[in-house]
């Protein structure tokens, strides 16, 4: 007996497929339609080989955006100095000149090049803040772009050609105000950097394999991290050290862009269908499975199966803008908090990194530590995040965060109590970075596709204010950064009791799926 049609050799999620494509009048096949987090599930598999390439190619940006940004720590160091022939008081500035000198040579750091010290010491933490006010307006600039006609992928190659640029002018800079306006275009670069990659790489990534997908990216910028301070260690001027750090973003270009895909679901949202389903295919087959014929892809908001299929591949692209989010009473609070509890845990993280000057330990070991602490917080929150949920684990994390620094200035910095507060920050990180990585994962999936990176982008420009403030906190020293840095933390806890929790959401393509979606999960 002849096999009857669509029923030949399957089981499974295919015999399902084939169930759903027969038609309803006639007897005839239809095509069938479905959204890219269910052919993921179904077909192509949801963290196969392919998945796993393009996730590592993608995030290795993680490292760059890294250098580029803790490379202050140490070209903008103070070293240290000794007196010509007299006892040492605990100020340079209260010697006069000629009194006292760096221990190292001219070019050991901006500070000893251009005398950033006693009047002038305020333009450290200006440059700094310089950086990240540029990294506020990269992340809400790049942010559009991606969703716009750049996308993803070509987002993130503009970016990383400007790093390479700016960064390695940088090195260049015959004078401070140069120096500084270089600092604002490279931030500028940075901001979109791990943007891009962060929804590059998870984009593709099946809904019950994101969560830990995706906190997973963060790995690569500890290591980065982790890497400056052995490159620091090795290239000590400052000069050299910004070539260095610069070359990366270039050998990415050419030896990592090449090998990466663009986002099917940028392409979908963008009406490109036959290129989403070509990336759908590619995913299937490397990852050993196969799409079924007659198989393709719709967005959310088209709910009617039996439409043709020719209006999505003809249909204008589907676009989103912050104003439409802001339009949304659904999303419009989401934002005001996302950028809220971004901003705050921006002020403790990049605050804490930066502290380290202010502990009085050895530069080098102390970044390291910092940055092996926050690798042990990435693997914590992927286990529990798809056992506690993302809102019981981030006001949890915040919260570590704030005790410890809470602890940290209240304790002297002297003696003993020095390494205590080592230690207290050292944990302060170990908080933060995890709160910092699910933040992102977070806000991913509390916005559709069409307008996900222009609010990561939001979240990511409150995030740099934050930074922006964060040296000038700094610049304290003593007790007084670590009880701001508590107090944010434990403001930011509270804040992420009002957010949704979104474990096991699905991730929304347009606006209407989501307000559409929604309104299910309230009925």
């Amino acid at each position: 007996m002849a096999a009857k049609p669509g029923f030949h050799s399957e089981s499974g999620a295919d015999l399902q497929a084939a169930l759903l494509r027969t038609g309803n009048g006639g007897g005839g096949e239809e095509e069938e339609r479905m959204g890219i987090d269910e052919m993921l599930r179904l077909h192509a598999g949801e963290f196969g080989r392919w998945q796993l390439r393009h996730f590592l190619l993608t995030s290795t940006a993680w490292a760059l955006e890294a250098l580029h940004t803790m490379v202050m720590i140490f070209a903008d160091r103070e070293p240290t100095w000794r007196c010509s022939d007299r006892p040492c008081p605990a100020d340079p500035c209260l010697l006069g000149p000629g009194e006292w000198e760096w221990a190292g040579g001219p070019a050991t750091s901006t500070v000893v090049e251009w005398g950033l010290v006693c009047g002038d010491k305020y333009k450290i933490g200006l440059v700094q803040s310089l950086f990240f006010a540029g990294c506020m307006i990269g992340a809400g600039v790049f942010g559009h772009l991606s969703d716009s006609f750049l996308g993803r992928k070509g987002s993130l190659t503009i970016v990383c050609i400007l790093n390479t640029v700016f960064g390695l002018l940088t090195s260049m800079s015959p004078t401070y105000w140069i120096y500084a306006g270089l600092r604002f275009l490279t931030g500028f670069s940075t901001g979109g950097v791990g943007l891009c990659a962060f929804v590059l790489a998870t984009e593709p990534v099946g809904p019950t394999k994101r969560g830990a997908a995706g906190m997973s990216t963060f790995y690569f910028f500890s290591s980065g991290i982790a890497l400056l301070s052995g490159i620091a260690y090795l290239f000590q001027s400052w000069r050299s050290l910004y070539i260095v750090t610069s070359l990366p973003s270039f050998l990415f270009i050419i030896a990592v862009v090449p090998f990466i895909s663009e986002s099917p679901r940028w392409y979908l949202v963008r009406r490109r269908i036959n290129e989403a389903m070509d990336v759908m295919r590619a995913i299937a087959n490397s990852n050993g499975r196969h799409l079924p014929d007659g198989l393709t892809l719709k967005l959310d908001d088209d709910y009617d199966d039996n439409d043709d299929c020719d209006e999505l591949l003809v249909g204008k692209a589907v676009s989103g803008t912050i104003i439409d989010v802001l339009r949304s009473p659904t999303t419009r609070i989401r934002l005001f908090l996302t950028v809220a509890i971004n901003f705050l845990c921006s002020v403790v993280y990049y605050g804490l990194s930066l502290n380290v000057v202010n502990l009085k330990t050895n530069l080098y070991l102390s970044v390291l530590l910092n940055a092996v602490a926050e690798m042990p917080a990435f693997l914590l929150t992927a286990v529990l995040l798809d056992y506690l949920g993302r809102k019981p684990l981030g006001v949890g994390t915040m919260w570590l965060s704030g005790v410890f620094c809470i602890v940290g200035s209240l304790v002297g910095g002297v003696g003993a109590m020095k390494i205590v507060r080592m230690v207290c920050g050292t944990v302060g990180i170990f908080g933060m970075a995890a709160t910092y990585n699910l933040l992102f994962i977070y806000t991913a999936e509390l916005f559709p596709t069409v307008v996900r990176n222009a609010a990561l982008g939001c979240a990511t420009q409150a995030g740099q204010m934050g930074a922006i403030l964060a040296p000038l906190v700094v610049v304290f020293g003593d007790g007084i950064p670590f009880a701001v840095f508590g107090v944010c933390g434990l403001v930011a806890g509270m804040l992420a009791f009002f957010l949704p929790e979104t474990m096991n959401r699905p991730f929304y393509d347009t606006m209407a799926g989501l307000e559409q979606g929604e309104s299910k999960v309230v009925e």
